[in-house]
């Protein structure tokens, strides 16, 4: 992968204003020193999203969303690290000079090449349409047929293909195009020395990526007799993966963020046609089974999914697995079901838009009504398929990881089946424990045959593996002292304590020096704040924000955002309200001895224990000086924060 020289990077964050970058995405309104909007990463009516000019952060202290300008591209955009830094780039005119091996060099070359090739073809097809005769008396017609004005054929790029074996190949060759990145992006097919385009005399469905750059293509046939498949996608290829994927997102995003709900389709004309009437936050799996990695793609917008299957009620069975699946990613999700013989499409054609969204607000079911209704109909009064039904139901329900639905859709479950909560409850622990045994084997068999990149090795080592082991409360009280010393660390560094010239971050330093802290991103800010201190100089707020771990930005910027201001109004009607930047000794002294306090008790418990298991003399008297030097310790600092320890 091509690297962004760091020069470069560093000139793309000075010059990127967070309030420009994101002004561009939503509508700020100054409030104190920070400007407010509704976030636009969850859908809220009070304003609960900030920006920091002067720290050039944004926080919600709603959904927990926080960064740098970067960062939010990346989350509103839906785009990689590399990808937000070119987006800023562009903005601000810089000009990217990337860096990188030999390899790695012709490999982006390849990507950028298919990239390329895959936009003249979209142009090219798109010439087709409008300008050569079998586009404006084959492929107008047909699309105007289903209802499609110019205005949605254009914002979709739609195309047309050419009835020939090799109208495009012999373009794209005509125009430069290598043979090798025609075969690569499955445009051309190539047998023996024959070289044939893939897709002919076929209406094209350019397929975009959340950026916008097209990937590959659909195509429908229009030749009623045709014995090859009505709908062709490109193959699988360097840039296109199809499980990775949906129809329309790119031009839906948007929408889907704006409304905190998308509609999820099967077909490219369900998209065109429900796009065209107004819905356009709308999406499609291009006709595939619905996979996980695109259930986490609109995981990025929004929360919210609501299904719209046609009348085919053999489609809709077989579709129950993406319910699943959407449950499983942590998303809710709704499922609207359409007339036996009608699809998105063809309903809406039929009755209209304003019917349309008035029939799916309607029908809308969650996921509980709709199964139940289906299995119900099927095993009508067989108790045997009513079983069945009810354990279907409620392995659903144990794909969910919020503990608190899955309660409310036990008891939902319970009422719509006139069964016992406390038996759905057992079936469900048993369900429950099957899947997660089944879960831990196979991410022990994934780990024993995965190779780890030296990235992902680095950050294990850095921060190590996550288990799923039991809370220890000591080490919860800890963390909050130790993130209160970190706040005071990241926000008054070089703020001074006293007149002697004592300042905040040195102060604290010097009084941690034996202290290592038990939360690694909090040990890695406190050795990266002392190193720059070693070099002579104060870390400023940036240095944390743009730190080049992703922990260490995201922690640095939690505690550097601020939820309430003081009004201004205050001191002009004469009410004076201590600030925290008038009493910092007093601040740092309180959370330097409770972090000390704390980990003393827990050097106390930690030694007991060890005693417990002593049986040498001489060992058990050692291990009594240790506690009673401990105890000491533990009095004096709870005589200073002025507190007395019960005996």
């Amino acid at each position: 992968m091509a690297l962004i020289k760091k020069e470069t990077v560093d000139q793309i964050l000075a010059q990127a204003d967070i309030v420009e970058v994101v002004g561009d995405f939503v509508s700020l309104k100054k409030k104190g020193q920070n400007m407010w909007a509704p976030c636009p990463f969850h859908n809220e009516k009070s304003p609960s999203f900030s920006v920091s000019p002067a720290k050039g952060i944004y926080k919600c202290f709603g959904c927990g969303k926080a960064g740098n300008a970067v960062q939010f591209i990346m989350d509103v955009e839906g785009t990689s690290y590399v990808e937000a830094l070119k987006y800023l780039a562009k903005k601000y005119g810089i000009e990217i000079a990337e860096e990188s091996t030999p390899e790695a060099t012709k490999a982006q070359n390849d990507r950028d090449s298919q990239f390329i090739l895959s936009n003249f073809a979209k142009d090219y097809y798109q010439e087709i349409l409008f300008n050569h005769e079998q586009g404006k008396t084959i492929g107008l017609p047909y699309l105007h047929e289903r209802g499609l004005g110019l205005p949605t054929i254009k914002i979709f790029e739609l195309g047309y293909s050419l009835e020939a074996w090799d109208g495009f190949t012999s373009k794209a060759l005509a125009q430069g195009y290598q043979p090798r990145y025609l075969e690569s992006t499955g445009l051309t097919i190539v047998k023996d020395d024959k070289k044939y385009d893939r897709f002919r005399a076929r209406v094209m469905f350019p397929i975009h990526n959340v950026s916008g750059r097209v990937i590959g293509f659909g195509a429908r046939t229009l030749k009623s007799n045709d014995k090859t498949p009505k709908y062709l996608n490109s193959p699988e290829s360097e840039i296109y993966h199809k499980s990775d994927v949906l129809y329309g997102l790119y031009q839906a995003k948007n929408a889907v963020r704006n409304q905190d709900v998308c509609y999820l389709v099967e077909g490219y004309l369900d998209v065109l046609s429900l796009s065209q009437g107004g819905i356009e936050n709308v999406v499609a799996s291009s006709g595939t089974s619905l996979t996980e990695g695109q259930i986490k793609l609109i995981g990025r917008y929004t929360k919210n999914i609501t299904v719209l299957y046609d009348g085919d009620a053999a489609g809709v069975k077989a579709s129950l697995r993406g319910i699943d699946l959407i449950l499983e990613g942590g998303l809710n999700v709704n499922v609207v079901t359409f007339p036996p013989g009608d699809d998105p499409d063809s309903y809406i054609r039929k009755v209209g838009d304003v019917v349309f969204k008035e029939y799916i607000n309607a029908q809308a079911q969650d996921f509980i009504t709709f199964k139940t209704n289906l299995y119900l109909h099927e095993a009508k009064d067989n108790p045997v398929k009513k079983a069945d039904a009810i354990r279907e139901i409620v392995s659903s329900i144990a794909k969910i990881p919020d503990s608190i639905k899955r309660q409310v859709f036990l008891k939902q479950c319970s009422a719509l089946f006139g069964i016992d909560e406390d038996v759905l409850i057992a079936e469900f622990n048993k369900i429950f424990h099957q899947n997660r045994q089944q879960q831990q084997k196979q991410a022990t068999s994934a780990t024993a045959s995965r190779t780890f990149t030296d990235e992902e090795l680095a950050e294990a080592e850095a921060y190590g593996q996550e288990t799923e082991t039991e809370p220890d409360p000591e080490l919860d009280v800890i963390y909050h002292h130790e993130k209160e010393v970190i706040r005071l660390a990241l926000t008054y560094p070089a703020n001074p304590l006293s007149d002697q010239g004592v300042y905040m971050l040195p102060y604290l330093l010097e009084q941690l020096d034996d202290t290592t802290f038990h939360t690694p991103v909090f040990q890695e800010i406190i050795d990266f704040a002392r190193q720059q201190l070693e070099q002579g100089q104060f870390p400023r707020s940036e240095d944390f924000i743009n730190h080049p771990h992703s922990e260490v930005r995201t922690m640095a910027i939690n505690l550097m955002s601020q939820k309430y201001e003081l009004s201004e109004n205050w001191e002009s009607h004469q009410i004076f309200v201590p600030r925290e930047t008038d009493q910092l000794q007093y601040a740092a002294d309180t959370a330097l001895l409770r972090l000390k306090r704390c980990n003393v008790q827990r050097m106390i418990k930690e030694n007991m224990e060890q005693l417990k298991n002593l049986t040498d003399f001489n060992a058990i008297k050692d291990q009594l000086e240790i506690l009673k030097t401990l105890k000491v310790y533990e009095d004096q600092f709870s005589e200073q924060l002025g507190t007395v320890v019960a005996r």
